[in-house]
Parts: C-alpha cells; structure tokens; sequence
C-alpha cells in the first residue's frame, strides 16, 4: 500500500500512527501542500476532494478522510485493536476522535483559515488566534470528558492505545504548532505524554517526517 502524505498534515500524522501500531509497511508519496501539489490533475484524479491523506491499497482502491481510513485498518488488520470490543466503549471512543475530526481540525485547515484572514482581514498573527480558539475548545471538551470519566485510564479509554488517543495526539501537536501549551489541561497533557514516549507515536510526529524544517 501506499500512502499520500506531507510532513505538516495532521490527519496524515494519525494515520501514520496507525499504521506503526499495526506494524504495516507502506509507500510514503509527497503532497507538497505548501507548493499546491494537492491541486493537480494528477492527485486530483486519486483524491477528487484533494485533501490528504489517501491510502492507496494494493488492489488500486483509494481510501480517504483519516478517520475511515483508521477504522478499515482496524477491520483489516484487527491486531493491537484501535477500538475496545464492547459497543460502549466504541461510542465512547468515536466521540472522543470525533472532537478532533468532526469539530476543531476542519475550522483550522489552511484552506479555511486562509479564507477567513481574506475575508475578515486577518494577519498571520489573527489567523493564528483563530486556529487556538478551536485547537483551546477542542482541548477543554477533551479535558472536561477524559478528567470526569471512569473508562479514562492511562491512555483515552483504558490501558492501551486507541484512536481517540491518535486524534488527541494530533489535536495536541497542531495546538503547540500555533504555540498554544498544554499546562491547562493536565489530564489531556499527562496521555499525550504517555504516547509520545512511544515510538509508535514519536516517529509519526510530522517534524520527523522528510521535508520538515529542521529544529534549533
């Protein structure tokens, strides 16, 4: 299989967590975000939406949207499982990724950020207000559940890792991207520190992924 990737993205991060969770290898091929590779027509023909990641299988078919990408592979390849066997726990974690997927990261993409700071006038510096509100909303209803709830355990939902854990990750990392800082959330800061210390997680982290700058 291979996968459509650029080292800043996101719902890429999380998909490459996946992926080293399950011990699956896979081709990386470079979307340059930056110089608008996403909108030609060649990558336009494998993702219409030219957005990633895409998740090209070894029969052709394309996969797409990270979070339906992270469930096949749990159907697929069910071994270490990113979803608990029961269906509440299940629920519980599909809400948990869903504050990430469904309700902060779309507000801070580059393509609505840039419109926003277009329309309303905004400068790097307004735009980056932007992006921590919905990153800081985001956290609080993170903080708010995993803090009250008993199925909180060392990860987001007990013991091991799930995906909510890959959302909470990537929701964390682009927050501290746009210098936000997890002192608040105390709860949330303890598990993304738990699975950062796990190189599953670390070598995922889009600043060792090629291409990105290199930190001082």
């Amino acid at each position: 299989m291979k996968v459509y990737t650029y080292w800043r993205s996101l719902a890429t991060f999380r998909v490459r967590i996946a992926l080293n969770l399950k011990g699956l290898k896979y081709d990386p091929v470079e979307v340059n975000l930056d110089t608008g590779v996403q909108h030609q027509p060649d990558y336009k023909n494998v993702n219409p939406q030219m957005v990633i990641p895409s998740l090209v299988l070894d029969d052709g078919s394309v996969l797409y949207q990270s979070l339906a990408i992270l469930e096949y592979l749990d159907e697929v390849y069910p071994e270490p499982p990113l979803l608990p066997a029961d269906p509440k726990g299940r629920a519980r974690v599909r809400a948990l990724s869903l504050i990430t997927v469904a309700d902060s990261h779309p507000l801070i993409v580059p393509r609505v950020r840039n419109y926003v700071g277009a329309t309303f006038g905004l400068d790097e510096e307004g735009k980056a207000a932007w992006v921590r509100r919905w990153f800081g909303q985001g956290l609080d209803a993170y903080e708010a559940h995993l803090a009250r709830d008993k199925a909180t355990g060392t990860f987001c939902h007990g013991d091991t890792p799930t995906m909510a854990d890959l959302c909470l990750v990537s929701h964390c990392t682009g927050y501290m991207v746009f210098k936000g800082t997890l002192d608040g959330h105390p709860t949330v800061q303890r598990i993304h520190s738990r699975c950062m210390a796990d190189e599953h997680f670390a070598s995922a982290h889009p600043l060792r992924q090629p291409g990105a700058p290199k930190a001082h």
